[in-house]
């Protein structure tokens, strides 16, 4: 007869002495993450407090939004504008479910109304008016309800005489559900940016992995500096749509952060430890 394992041994042990099995303990999900860059497995909690960095490699994880207003502007300074606009579903839209059905799962899944958070704060004591778009809700797509809440912004930064600071987390562009509603958005911000800059107003936009589609090609692109957090993936097309369109090779890094600043995209590249300094100092200097 053979010797039993273990896992054998210890089952017949507790069923001798009249008690029920015991179940092993497994490792709770999501406690640990791997990293995109070195693939490393590391611990969620030292990430969230490394301000999303990797500790192997420094790779810059997505940072939700709420969490970029805490990492940026002063303690419980921010003032949130425009938190009661909500999307609608204007065309009855359907893909793998319906339109309505989606912003319901994603406002749940989130904790979000709009992939749009925007409002007044401070950054080291200084005002600006501030707003972002989360990668969490459609992956930070641009519908009619972000289009308004930033261009409300930036009318408020022109009336105020304010600085304006847009971070960009928008991997899918103009939000097709909301088909020529969402991509009009990108014409009305760029509106709004115009005046606000013949008003004499400064624009910093912050570049953040990924920012592409009708995010990259409008309003992300006006700004007056424009920073970028390191191998941020950003442009309009993705590369593999723009390989297989093309047919051709494309170049070592490219639509990477570093890339476009060899290139002239960019002004800027900031490491997320480094960026509200940065901004501050920005702002400072322009300000003069």
């Amino acid at each position: 007869m053979s010797a039993a394992t273990p896992t054998e041994t210890e089952q017949i042990s507790v069923e001798q002495n009249g008690e029920a099995p015991r179940t092993k303990r497994g490792v709770p999900e999501g406690l640990w993450i791997a990293c995109d860059s070195c693939k490393s497995t590391v611990f969620r909690k030292q990430v969230e407090k490394n301000l999303f960095l990797c500790p192997e490699c420094g790779h810059h994880f997505i940072v939700p939004g709420r969490v970029r207003i805490e990492q940026l502007l002063d303690e419980d300074s921010f003032e949130e504008w425009f938190a009661g606009l909500g999307p609608k579903d204007p065309l009855g839209f359907v893909d793998t479910k319906p339109y309505k059905d989606r912003l319901k799962a994603e406002q749940k899944k989130s904790g979000l109304t709009e992939a749009c958070i925007a409002g007044r704060g401070y950054m080291r004591g200084r005002p600006l008016v501030f707003a972002l778009t989360d990668s969490a809700f459609i992956m930070g797509s641009m519908g009619s309800v972000v289009g308004e809440k930033l261009t409300r912004s930036v009318e408020a930064a022109t009336e105020m005489k304010l600085p304006l600071v847009i971070l960009s987390g928008s991997g899918g562009g103009a939000r097709m559900h909301e088909g020529i509603l969402s991509l009009m958005q990108m014409g009305k911000v760029s509106a709004a940016l115009a005046r606000y800059q013949e008003a004499g107003g400064l624009f910093i936009s912050v570049l953040t992995n990924p920012t592409m589609g009708g995010v990259a090609a409008s309003f992300a692109s006006l700004g007056d500096i424009t920073i970028a957090e390191p191998k941020a993936l950003i442009g309009f097309a993705g590369p593999r749509v723009v390989k297989a369109t093309c047919g051709i090779d494309l170049p070592a890094g490219f639509q990477t952060s570093e890339f476009l600043l060899e290139h002239g995209f960019v002004d800027r590249i900031v490491a997320r430890p480094d960026l509200r300094t940065e901004l501050s100092r920005l702002i400072d200097y322009c300000e003069m």
